[in-house]
């Protein structure tokens, strides 16, 4: 009983050490930080650094840097209840900054990769995992629109309904790098566990209050 308490005292107290480091730190911050990996994978592929297809190389970065961001998103909620340490002030920016690595992740692909419009349209049809990636990135679109307070005052109760979006687009986002690589390879399958289980937990949270107050009744 007693090394619980000290541990629930002990965790406690890291938690609220953390949260007075973390609340000394403006959110834009993370916005201008955001733009250095970009910057360095531009320059390193100019360089003749980023591998022997740099172009596929810096679509790969930017796709995969934007679906770790958005998972870090996702296990803001989680981290909060089982360590006491909040990054809800950071979940806006993280979540337009990983929005906008996959819309570089899009561009690299639509300017430097195919290039053909034709060509692109007959990819998103006939490519399955394009054209789940594809739908991925439109689910996110009305969600980088609407992160300001303006559209939260505007929709009200709406907004936080329109924003579980997030929940779907993060799953196609996690199918679309398992079915891009070939083979089933470890990496995008971890991945694409994680995303499942943050979401898994998040339903528990969900549902098993509402079954205890029902076996309660």
């Amino acid at each position: 009983m007693f090394s619980a308490l000290s541990e629930t005292i002990t965790k406690q107290s890291i938690a609220k050490s953390v949260n007075g480091v973390l609340r000394r730190i403006p959110a834009w911050s993370l916005y201008i930080i955001a733009v250095i990996p970009p910057v360095l994978m531009f320059l390193s592929a100019l360089n003749g650094t980023l591998g022997v297809d740099p172009v596929k190389e810096l679509e790969h970065e930017m796709g995969e840097l934007g679906l770790q961001v958005l998972i870090v998103v996702l296990a803001i909620t989680p981290l909060r209840r089982i360590t006491g340490i909040s990054l809800i002030k950071f979940r806006r920016a993280l979540g337009l900054i990983g929005f906008f690595y996959i819309f570089l992740h899009l561009l690299v692909w639509l300017v430097l990769d195919v290039q053909i419009l034709d060509q692109i349209v007959k990819d998103i049809i006939k490519r399955p995992y394009i054209t789940i990636g594809m739908a991925g990135f439109v689910l996110m679109m009305p969600l980088a629109i609407t992160s300001n307070n303006w559209s939260i005052r505007k929709l009200g109760p709406k907004w936080r309904n329109l924003h579980k979006l997030t929940y779907p687009a993060l799953i196609l986002g996690g199918v679309h790098f398992v079915w891009l690589v070939k083979g089933w390879q470890l990496e995008p399958l971890i991945y694409l566990g994680v995303i499942v289980a943050l979401l898994a937990v998040r339903v528990f949270w969900s549902v098993a209050p509402r079954a205890k107050s029902r076996r309660a009744q």
